[in-house]
């Protein structure tokens, strides 16, 4: 049985990326990054358990994708590490950067084949142009570019990483607690994913595919005498208002569940629970801006929208441009993208007895083509 369990750390920000879509979430023909890499490293067979590190709100979307152990992640690498290695229950840890994506399977083995030799194997690049710290120059053979995979004794970098002071790495931690390190050469196809430009030297990944997805979602509310009328993100002319948990906008609420289906994402009622105060009388509108931040963020372009709304009353045919250009601006895409359309039930049912309003709605993504930049 292995002795050995993979870490890999995917809870960052992407703050120097460049790009709205996180890049852990950057599709490699139709899987992210975060899997492609697991998937990669964990077909070697070397690992008893693959840990994924993330943030909260990203877990429940992941374990979509595959049975990994989920960990939360915390405000730093350090933290993140720390939460990942209570649930270690191996003698040895092997911890990587999703960001590293293309890491070779000899590599992996190298490093591998000095498990216990010392506290932590070390990979790192040699630098080859001239160094200057702080205006002297210095000796760029005692120089070293520190990689990752590192490989660890559990116990060790469990202790090490319990420490006000924050390490980059985890040899470091070590090592400043008293441990030992192993320098072993590491590669330039093992490069880490910083900038998007970065993304030029990473031969192992294939573009995203071109399919579409395609969501639908569908909502009703029921009227309720005053109040104010919010459909599809524009105020109505109306003596009613509806019953709802937020302002009820049954429009953009169908809207919203249909960005969800096309992602894979789930439903409005999981996203915003009608049972949470947060949302109590909350504006529809910050609702789908939040859902279209996460749709960008997990590597989803909007293609196109188009809502149906069924209503025996109000009529709402002035206000359908108003709406397009309303939902257009939140979606992030051309107004001629976005279409409205509004029927009747011909009297039949609750929406033709005037008691409410129905409203479907379908929504087309496609994944981000980051082979398309730079």
């Amino acid at each position: 049985m292995s002795d050995l369990t993979l870490i890999l750390l995917s809870a960052g920000s992407s703050s120097r990326f460049g790009l709205d879509v996180k890049k852990h979430w950057l599709r490699i023909e139709h899987q992210p990054l975060w899997n492609f890499v697991a998937h990669r490293l964990q077909k070697s067979k070397f690992f008893v358990n693959v840990i994924i590190v993330a943030s909260k709100d990203e877990i429940s979307f992941m374990k979509n994708y595959a049975e990994y152990t989920f960990v939360t992640g915390g405000k730093s690498r350090q933290e993140s590490l720390s939460n990942a290695m209570e649930v270690v229950k191996s003698e040895f840890v092997l911890v990587s950067d999703i960001a590293r994506a293309c890491i070779g399977e000899d590599f992996l083995e190298r490093i591998i084949a000095l498990k216990g030799k010392s506290d932590c194997i070390v990979p790192f690049l040699k630098v080859t142009d001239t160094i200057v710290y702080e205006d002297e120059t210095i000796d760029r053979e005692k120089v070293k570019r520190i990689q990752t995979p590192q490989l660890s004794r559990s116990d060790i970098l469990r202790k090490a990483l319990q420490t006000e002071t924050e390490y980059t790495d985890e040899s470091s931690a070590i090592v400043a607690f008293g441990g030992t390190r192993e320098f072993i050469l590491g590669e330039e196809s093992a490069h880490k994913i910083t900038y998007v430009n970065d993304l030029n030297l990473m031969p192992c990944l294939k573009a995203p595919v071109d399919d579409t997805l395609s969501g639908n979602g569908f909502d009703v509310h029921a009227f309720e005498d005053g109040g104010q009328m919010w459909l599809g993100g524009v105020k109505i002319d109306s003596e009613f208002s509806f019953k709802a948990h937020s302002d009820g906008d049954v429009a953009l609420h169908s809207l919203i569940d249909a960005l969800l289906g096309a992602a894979g994402m789930g439903d409005i009622g999981m996203m915003f629970p009608d049972n949470d105060d947060e949302y109590k009388g909350i504006d529809s509108k910050e609702l789908l801006k939040r859902v279209v931040s996460k749709i960008y963020n997990f590597g989803f372009i909007i293609v196109n929208v188009d809502i149906t709304i069924a209503a025996q009353k109000p009529r709402i045919g002035q206000y359908k441009l108003e709406m397009r250009r309303v939902i257009a601006d939140i979606l992030n895409i051309d107004a001629a993208r976005v279409n409205v359309k509004a029927t009747t039930t011909e009297k039949l049912g609750f929406i033709g007895r005037e008691e409410g309003v129905g409203v479907t709605a379908n929504a087309n993504l496609k994944y981000f083509n980051w082979k398309t930049i730079g």
